[in-house]
Order: C-alpha cells, then sequence, then structure tokens
C-alpha cells in the first residue's frame, strides 16, 4: 500500500486527555518514525511532533481521533513526495 509522509503537531491544553492520547498513538504506532514532545510549563500546555509514514486514509484517521480529544488540536503536514513501503 503505498504510503505518505507527513508530521503531526498535536497541543494538549488538557492534561487530563494524555492517557487517552497515548493510547491512540500506541494504535498507530507501527506508522510512527518518530516522537518529539515538549512541555510548555509556562503556558500550561504540551506541544508534540509526531512523523509518520503511512496511507493518507490512516494519517486522516489518526488527526481527527485526537482532534476529538477534549483540550487537544492536531493537524496534519503532508510532504510532497509520495511513495513509500508496505507495512
Amino acid at each position: 500500500m503505498e504510503t505518505r509522509i507527513a508530521v503531526l503537531g498535536i497541543i494538549v491544553e488538557n492534561p487530563d486527555a494524555t492517557d487517552q492520547l497515548n493510547r491512540i498513538l500506541h494504535d498507530y504506532s507501527a506508522y510512527i518514525v518518530g516522537r518529539l514532545g515538549i512541555p510548555y510549563r509556562k503556558r500550561g500546555l504540551s506541544v508534540i511532533s509526531i512523523i509518520i509514514d503511512a496511507p493518507a486514509d490512516a494519517i486522516s484517521a489518526l488527526t481527527g481521533k485526537l482532534g476529538m480529544l477534549e483540550g487537544v488540536s492536531a493537524k496534519a503536514l503532508y510532504a510532497k513526495v509520495e511513495g513509500g513501503h508496505d507495512l
């Protein structure tokens, strides 16, 4: 199946959503290339970047599930390069 490379930008304003967020990310862990999370204590939130190599529908589903969590915002930025590998 053809995959896309994307960066998911996630802002967590509700720390109570962290467990659900991590469970969702675990469900997509086969596609995740890397993750960087930074707590921004001064503002009371966390910023997470996820690099993902997955089919476009999986990226969209993941972004949607994360965005449905209360106090969580998520957006995907896709690379222009297409193609990929089978998982």
